[in-house]
């Protein structure tokens, strides 16, 4: 089977005036269909840089990223726009809520771009409200929900479109424990009930243990952790 996300000979650059940072040299990956990857790293190392060119949000310098068979390097910005929109559920640290729309309007502003019809819309967004628990809190504001069950919202908007790939930037890090212990259940849930494949960057080894595979950002190069032993990951030499 063709892997989800191949990412191949990938370098980004930052250029700020005569200035060059290079976070990313080389980099090749592969995630396949179903899988819970983590990426760990010092901070700085990229991880979020990553996940940015996986979802199409930044370009890479050099280097192809092919995702769901479309190999979105090459697309125009309207044109990723669209691939975005239809394959692409983004989890962020700080929820992201806007604090004048209820929880369900919340989830359902991915929606307001594909042709569905209100009623519809509406729909889509009680059932992810639903599938993250929160049946309950569907009309309440982000200023009457906890942090748990903001980020809870805020992982109902990102699986409302059904995405195809699910990329998740410290979701758990602005939890208390208990809060991170059950936005993880959920998370776990989500990759063996729904079989949704799902990039998480952590800082947290607790976090990263729940995926089915971790691999760590170092100096640009992604490596996959053995027993007592760092290797390339993909296995290469």
């Amino acid at each position: 089977m063709t892997p989800l996300v191949e990412v191949r000979g990938v370098t980004k650059v930052y250029r700020r005036d005569s200035e060059e940072l290079t976070v990313l040299e080389g980099l090749d990956l592969t995630i396949e269909e179903g899988e819970f990857l983590a990426l760990m790293g010092p901070s700085g190392s990229g991880k979020s840089t990553l996940l940015n060119l996986l979802a199409g949000l930044d370009t890479p310098t050099e280097g192809t990223i092919r995702v769901a068979g479309e190999e979105i390097t090459r697309l125009r910005p309207k044109e990723l726009a669209a691939w975005r929109a239809r394959h692409i559920g983004f989890i962020f640290q700080l929820h992201n809520l806007l604090p004048v729309l209820t929880a369900l309007q919340n989830v359902e502003l991915p929606l307001l771009l594909t042709p569905l019809s209100r009623k519809e819309r509406r729909e889509h967004a009680e059932t992810a409200l639903r599938i993250v628990g929160l049946e309950d809190r569907m009309h309440h504001y982000p200023r009457q929900l906890s942090g748990g069950q903001e980020q809870r919202v805020g992982i109902a908007r990102a699986i409302v479109t059904d995405p195809t790939l699910i990329l998740a930037d410290e979701p758990t890090g602005d939890l208390d424990a208990r809060s991170a212990s059950e936005i993880l259940d959920l998370l776990g849930r989500l990759n063996r009930e729904f079989g949704k494949t799902i990039v998480m960057v952590t800082h947290d080894p607790n976090a990263a243990a729940r995926a089915s595979r971790t691999l760590h950002l170092e100096k640009g190069r992604l490596l996959e952790r053995e027993v007592g032993v760092a290797v390339p990951a993909g296995g290469q030499s």
